[in-house]
């Protein structure tokens, strides 16, 4: 997939310009806000005036926070999403936290999800680049890759952590995409 911000309109595409327009690899484990430019300028929209005509804008919401490793305003808005997809970027935000059994727990409240599919492809062609990296995959298992992530926080540098933060990405981007779109 290739990801194209201006897909989501202006004030989103502005918004993830200050951090590599949606390209940005997120780190493993969440620290402080990446940018305070966007953590002020996300601040001023309410979720549904960014995604209009979606039944739940706060899952994207909780997404593009989540891009700029901005946890306690993602998790504000993900705990209370009722839909797979705030399901899913709740169990997202707490794999990075890291908080593993919380992660589990939200991934299986959100069950096997459309974008799934997807993202195992996408993370198939990450490992065909980085062939060093231990993790299979035929079909996406979220459990299986908190694991990976686990492992991977404990080599700082690797082929392992970069994997990792690669397959984060794209699965940031199918999730995003298919949340932040009117269906």
């Amino acid at each position: 997939m290739e990801f194209d911000p201006t897909k989501y309109g202006p004030a989103v595409a502005r918004i993830l310009a200050l951090d590599e327009n949606g390209q940005r690899l997120m780190p493993l484990t969440c620290g402080p806000c990446s940018c305070e430019e966007a953590r002020e300028l996300i601040k001023t929209f309410k979720p549904g005036d960014l995604f209009p005509g979606l039944e739940e804008p706060e899952a994207p919401m909780a997404g593009l926070w989540l891009y700029f490793s901005c946890f306690e305003e993602a998790h504000r808005l993900a705990q209370d999403c009722e839909t797979a997809e705030g399901e899913l970027w709740h169990a997202i935000l707490h794999r990075q936290e890291p908080d593993s059994g919380n992660a589990a727990y939200w991934f299986r409240k959100a069950g096997p999800h459309p974008i799934f599919t997807e993202v195992a492809r996408a993370a198939v062609r990450v490992l065909r680049r980085i062939p060093d990296a231990e993790f299979r995959t035929g079909r996406w298992d979220p459990f299986a890759f908190i694991a990976f992530c686990d492992r991977a926080r404990q080599q700082p540098g690797s082929t392992q952590e970069r994997a990792a933060m690669e397959i984060q990405r794209v699965e940031w981007q199918i999730l995003f995409d298919y949340s932040a779109r009117p269906k």
